[in-house]
């Protein structure tokens, strides 16, 4: 069985999507089987996929089709020759944004979240237009489609029509080879080095993004908190800048305490874990997640966790987590207080978030996307 995944919305492996797309070929290829995979990769991407030489084929995209039209255009028009060329059996393509209209071949698509449906103003109006309408039948075209939460499914039943029934639940992993608790001393100590946290530190990863990750929220509840607690904790925001960042940056700016404010910009991976087990805890307040890395990433690194429970965090975290309510400032701002003065409440979150990671595991997720892979081109060849 030739598998190939379209790779182009990995965006630099700066964002959950592109972390999904690495660590889901990652695990392919230690399946096995009788299965070869292609992938479709942006040629500045190529570095990313160092690690699959000699074990899967790389077909590389020219770099003009990545602004997003053009990469939508690409997925339409060129693409289905190339999976005729490459004798392809199978196309994963894992992001809702460039599901295909033509079945050169059998179809599987993710669906991360339909986070446009639940956050006004989330993309420009062409986006919005793009995702409530366009994908609505291109879903429906598709002979699988993997949700990577219940609350993902429930939503592509709700506004693309297809039963969760129909769908494959099929929830994320982790790599606990990485994430794990590791020496929380040196931690600290890379910490202060790397970015100079040298005070405790509130961390929140995720890209900078308003008004859907809702950064503006928590800048104003750790500005509550500081002034309540006269604390000398950090506020550390590590991610890349996206949709809205200057509404964060100025909300930031406007703080008084702006100078505890830290921006630490994109966080190479082999540099995430240490920061997550130097933080005093990790915060959350999405307001919509299809399904959430960065919680189950520090609870995998003994680092207590505060989050929303916005789309599926409540699925993800369970009762692992410090739950607050997103929309509101001051229980956000006592959830900080109470996190950094009630040692007891950050060993019980420990225990109960160490315990919760080991629920996602990206071995499992491999071998049933595999199964999902099987059983659309034996169904296609049934029909055919």
């Amino acid at each position: 069985m030739r598998i190939a995944i379209s790779t182009s919305v990995l965006q630099r492996g700066k964002s959950g999507v592109g972390q999904y797309i690495l660590a889901l070929v990652r695990a392919l290829l230690k399946e096995p089987g009788d299965h070869r995979i292609v992938l479709f990769v942006l040629e500045e991407d190529l570095p990313l996929f160092q690690f699959v030489a000699g074990r899967a084929e790389i077909v590389t995209v020219p770099e003009r089709y990545r602004p997003a039209v053009k990469n939508i255009v690409w997925h339409q028009m060129v693409l289905p020759s190339l999976l005729r060329q490459w004798r392809v059996d199978v196309l994963h393509v894992p992001s809702y944004r460039r599901l295909l209209f033509q079945h050169p071949c059998a179809l599987v698509a993710t669906i991360h979240d339909l986070a446009p449906f639940h956050i006004r103003g989330k993309y420009d109006a062409a986006r919005m237009f793009y995702g409530r309408v366009v994908v609505k039948q291109l879903a429906r075209r598709q002979d699988a489609v993997i949700a990577v939460s219940t609350n993902t499914a429930r939503d592509v039943e709700r506004f693309f029509g297809i039963p969760v029934g129909n769908q494959d639940l099929v929830l994320n992993g982790i790599d606990h080879e990485r994430f794990n608790p590791g020496n929380p001393d040196q931690a600290r100590e890379e910490a202060v080095r790397r970015w100079g946290l040298e005070f405790p530190y509130f961390l929140f990863v995720s890209r900078l993004e308003h008004p859907g990750k809702n950064h503006v929220r928590l800048i104003e509840a750790f500005g509550r908190f500081k002034k309540e607690t006269g604390s000398n904790r950090l506020l550390a925001l590590g991610g890349s800048d996206w949709h809205g960042v200057e509404a964060i940056r100025a909300a930031a700016a406007r703080s008084p305490h702006a100078r505890d404010i830290r921006f630490l910009g994109f966080v190479d991976d082999a540099l995430l874990p240490n920061l997550y087990r130097a933080a005093e805890a990790m915060v959350y307040p999405s307001l919509h997640e299809g399904f959430g890395f960065p919680p189950i990433e520090a609870m995998a690194c003994n680092c207590p966790v505060i989050s929303s429970t916005r789309g599926s965090l409540a699925e993800v975290v369970a009762d692992a987590a410090m739950i607050v309510n997103p929309e509101d400032v001051g229980n956000m701002a006592e959830a900080l207080r109470r996190i950094s003065t009630e040692p007891g409440l950050g060993i019980r979150f420990k225990e109960a978030g160490l315990l919760n990671a080991r629920r996602f595991d990206w071995s499992g997720n491999a071998r049933q996307v595999l199964s999902v892979y099987h059983r659309v081109l034996e169904k296609l060849k049934e029909v055919g």
